[in-house]
């Protein structure tokens, strides 16, 4: 029997990062989470323990920090983009790296109905991603959206599924349907407008979900996804990761009470996870895109 290295990466994980640019008065914030994987020749100290090829993952934090400081981070792709380029191009053994950031939201707190030029709130927990893989001279972009929940009241049914000896689950034509988004899209080249693109993909995830009139979760998925490829060429394919943020009707028969679809019970778990991709069929290859995710 052969035993043999497979496919590895290292770095420094969840490196976290507040900048603050100063335009006069008015203060702009930055709040990324940022880690770092290199890719390359690194067999040797894997198997021998020779660390003459590995970039120290405490050299990789203060790149981080450096490079914020040398230049404004502006969007993450490209901040992303500028440290992958940096470590496969000043490290002779590193062949590919993958950088992935979130970007922590903060809103301006109003003061007598007027944004505050430098106090702010929290956002909530909504994050936007990017993992961004530099490898054989190419880049790879992968965006996307973390904790974005979402719920309506009605125009959601779950029915006509199959039952057996262990099906409880009552069919309904009107439900609650909550989730919180996992989405993540692949980006087709690097010629893009970040923030639009962004900003864009958001709505039209909101509106599907909004409007989409739900057998199930799954064609809700679907639905999503496609409206992005359907509007944003730059996008090659869309993967989600939906839990289904089950709301119970509570019964009230004990109390003499009738509970029309009112008085509900939020559960957290266990929950169903519906996961899927959503692609367009003359999307470039993935390569790397997606590898050790």
């Amino acid at each position: 029997m052969a035993i043999t290295l497979g496919p590895n990466q290292y770095g420094k994980a969840e490196v976290r990062l507040v900048t603050v640019r100063r335009d006069g008065p008015v203060h702009h914030l930055k709040d990324l989470t940022v880690s770092t994987s290199l890719r390359g020749e690194l067999a040797a100290t894997h198997l021998t323990g020779d660390n003459a090829g590995v970039l120290a993952t405490d050299t990789q934090k203060n790149t981080v920090y450096a490079f914020a400081k040398e230049a404004p981070v502006g969007e993450i792709e490209d901040f992303g983009l500028r440290l992958a380029r940096h470590f496969v191009g000043t490290q002779e053994n590193i062949t590919g790296a993958r950088v992935k950031i979130d970007e922590h939201g903060w809103n301006r707190i109003p003061v007598a109905g007027e944004p505050h030029d430098h106090a702010f709130s929290r956002a909530g927990d909504e994050r936007r991603t990017t993992a961004v893989t530099i490898q054989d001279g190419r880049a790879w972009v992968v965006s996307g959206i973390d904790g974005l929940t979402l719920l309506k009241s009605t125009g959601s049914e779950f029915h006509s599924f199959p039952r057996d000896q262990y099906t409880t689950l009552a069919e309904t034509e009107d439900r609650i349907l909550a989730t919180a988004v996992t989405a993540r899209w692949r980006y087709q080249g690097e010629d893009v407008g970040w923030a639009e693109s962004h900003a864009e993909i958001r709505r039209l995830l909101l509106e599907t979900f909004a409007t989409k009139h739900s057998l199930s979760l799954q064609q809700t998925l679907y639905a999503m996804g496609a409206a992005v490829l359907e509007a944003r060429p730059e996008v090659a394919e869309v993967r989600l990761s939906l839990p289904n943020k089950h709301h119970f009707l509570v019964d009230l028969s004990p109390f003499g009470l009738k509970n029309e679809n009112e008085v509900f019970y939020a559960a957290d778990r266990p929950y169903g996870l519906i996961e899927g991709t959503v692609l367009r069929d003359d999307a470039e290859d993935p390569g790397p895109a997606w590898d050790l995710h």
